[in-house]
């Protein structure tokens, strides 16, 4: 996988490539069919440690999931959940299954919300190294993701504004329905599959490609 992982390119600058918005999207949705055929095979499986290092891309930024040591069976005989020890990393497991070891086959879409969130601001979910209160970005940043002026604020400026503000808005609504507390109201990870494929459809506005170029000019004059 000659890109290395997800987390190397969101994360660590030197060396690796800015991923453009369109190349972002064909990562999550390349992850997204990965979860959904672990969850709609015969034998379910939970994937259990779905974060940003676990992702790995090919040439063509072609996302693989990998390491599946913490992998479960889903469960069966009409159980809604299997019960087991709690481990994978913090941050990115779902509250259910940190507080009482209830493992549900939308954990996974929990921690799929919080690589998402990622993707969008370009921030760990964990780092404290950044002020007090944006520590954890999913507590930081899920009051802000409703109002459409404070998301821009949260984009990773990486992405030099070169986005659909409509389509980073429906993705930040996205993952508000990820990260829902009860595993229950959380979409299907087919469901988020299917909203993104739709999203990745939006294309830029003419009018915002112009604010774009005015952006850069006015930086260049600076300069």
């Amino acid at each position: 996988m000659q890109k290395g992982s997800l987390e190397n390119h969101l994360f660590r600058k030197e060396g690796a490539e800015t991923l453009s918005w369109d190349t972002r999207l064909k990562i999550v949705i390349g992850a997204a069919r990965g979860l959904a055929f672990l969850h709609t095979t015969e034998k379910q499986v939970i994937y259990r440690d779905f974060k940003a290092a676990n992702i790995l891309l090919d040439g063509d930024y072609n996302a693989k999931l990998s390491d599946f040591g913490l992998a479960k069976l889903g469960p069966a005989n009409g159980n809604s959940h299997v019960t087991t020890g709690v481990v994978g990393t913090y941050g990115y497991a779902a509250p259910e299954y940190m507080a009482s070891g209830h493992l549900y086959v939308k954990s996974d879409v929990y921690g799929f919300g919080v690589v998402l969130l990622e993707i969008l601001t370009g921030l760990r979910v964990l780092d404290l190294n950044r002020p007090n209160g944006e520590q954890n970005l999913v507590d930081w940043a899920e009051p802000l993701l409703p109002d459409k002026k404070k998301l821009r604020k949260l984009m990773d400026p990486r992405l030099e504004g070169k986005y659909p503000t409509k389509a980073a808005f429906e993705i930040a609504q996205l993952v508000l329905q990820c990260l829902e507390p009860d595993p229950k109201t959380r979409p299907s990870i087919e469901q988020v599959l299917e909203s993104l494929e739709k999203i990745n459809t939006i294309k830029k506005k003419p009018r915002e490609c112009n604010a774009t170029h005015n952006v850069r000019l006015s930086t260049l004059r600076k300069l």
